[in-house]
């Protein structure tokens, strides 16, 4: 690691601590040359998955897209922003466990759902109305009724 003060790749660790559940590590470090500290930070390298739209486009794959979305659902509930983060990353692990290089953007919408109706079921209505854009008070019943009666199935 070079030095951000004299540009000298001769450093020590001084400490090392696991951050963000262990998908970070953070070390201190002092270099050998100048004397001086800094900190360094190594995060996992995940391949760019891309997202393919309806319209055949395709754009990366956006955790804070995603992140948006739920944050939205769950207003005015009681989420706090440690649980919202935890279903996050939580959604991202299971898009990056089942697919490699795309994946459609109805998958996407569907984890996420799959994931909401575990944690509140308003909120998972709410992200339900938005992404399958329902048009009627009959598409609400029906989405009401088919989660009352057990866990939400998989379209």
């Amino acid at each position: 690691m070079r030095c951000p003060y004299c540009h000298c790749d001769d450093d020590r660790v001084i400490d090392t601590r696991a951050a963000e559940g262990g998908y970070m590590i953070r070390r201190k470090r002092t270099c050998s040359n100048c004397g001086r500290r800094f900190g360094t930070v190594e995060k996992i390298e995940q391949q760019t998955l891309r997202v393919v739209k309806r319209d055949n486009t395709r754009e990366p794959l956006d955790r804070e897209k995603i992140r948006r979305g739920i944050e939205r659902a769950c207003s005015k509930r009681p989420v706090s922003s440690e649980r919202i983060e935890q279903l996050v990353q939580s959604i991202e692990s299971h898009i990056y466990n089942d697919y490699e290089t795309e994946i459609p953007a109805k998958e996407v919408g569907e984890i996420v759902m799959g994931h909401l109706s575990k944690l509140d079921e308003v909120a998972y209505i709410r992200f339900a109305s938005v992404y399958q854009e329902f048009h009627t008070a009959k598409d609400f019943i029906t989405e009401v009724a088919r989660l009352t009666q057990g866990p939400v199935p998989s379209r």
